[in-house]
């Protein structure tokens, strides 16, 4: 053999420069066809990905000690959650409308705003007992030319019989129909997402009439 230009046996470059001829001064710890670096290298790759794994489960581990239950009636839950606000808003839009401007309205093809409020009361007896599947209460009949001092009364009182009724409604009965807008079957899913709709729909019809007679609706107002 010869290294840098002379003749040199196997032995002696294997005793003078190790790190060339592995194996020579004894028996090899590296994995057959893996250099010390390369081996090196491994190492540290698989340590990173045992790291990684590690993070990644106390993550998910984390993450399910943090995660809520699943809510057992997320529909009737939120109905239940949404009423007091949307009652205090609007029953506060009520109030704020001077009494002589309960017969005001935009045009002459909309309602008046008493018969707003009537309307309203109405809609929420209709909808909170078919939501709930719970009997329509006999109240007195109110109608928009009532006096201001009555229609808050009436629409209050119907606020009250939603509470009361959704108290009572669970998600198990969703999927059974009932009597909608027009005769149509529909589900009772469908009259809760009605319901909820005809709550924020109301509420921004007092604030159009309120705004037309210049008064400031009550969630416009700065706290």
């Amino acid at each position: 053999m010869f290294w840098n230009g002379k003749r040199r046996d196997t032995a002696f470059v294997a005793r003078r420069y190790p790190r060339h001829w592995p194996g020579a001064c004894g028996p090899d710890p590296t994995p057959a066809g893996l250099s010390p670096r390369r081996f090196t290298e491994s190492e540290d790759k698989m340590n990173k990905t045992l790291l990684m794994h590690a993070f990644l489960l106390l993550a998910v581990s984390a993450a399910a000690q943090t995660t809520p239950a699943a809510m057992k009636n997320p529909v009737s839950a939120a109905l239940r959650d949404i009423l007091p606000g949307r009652q205090k808003n609007t029953v506060a839009a009520v109030e704020a409308m001077p009494a002589d401007k309960f017969n005001s309205k935009p045009t002459a093809d909309q309602r008046t705003f008493g018969e707003l409020v009537a309307h309203m009361t109405e809609t929420n007896y209709l909808l909170c007992s078919k939501a709930a599947a719970v009997p329509v209460p006999k109240v007195d009949e109110v109608k928009g030319s009532d006096s201001k001092d009555k229609l808050v009364v009436a629409l209050e009182a119907s606020f009250d019989f939603c509470s009361d009724a959704l108290a009572k409604m669970d998600d198990s009965k969703l999927a059974d129909t009932t009597e909608g807008f027009g005769g149509k079957q529909v589900s009772l899913g469908w009259i809760s997402l009605t319901l909820a709709g005809a709550w924020a729909d109301h509420y921004a019809e007092t604030a159009m009439y309120l705004r037309l007679n210049g008064v400031l609706p009550p969630t416009a107002k700065k706290k």
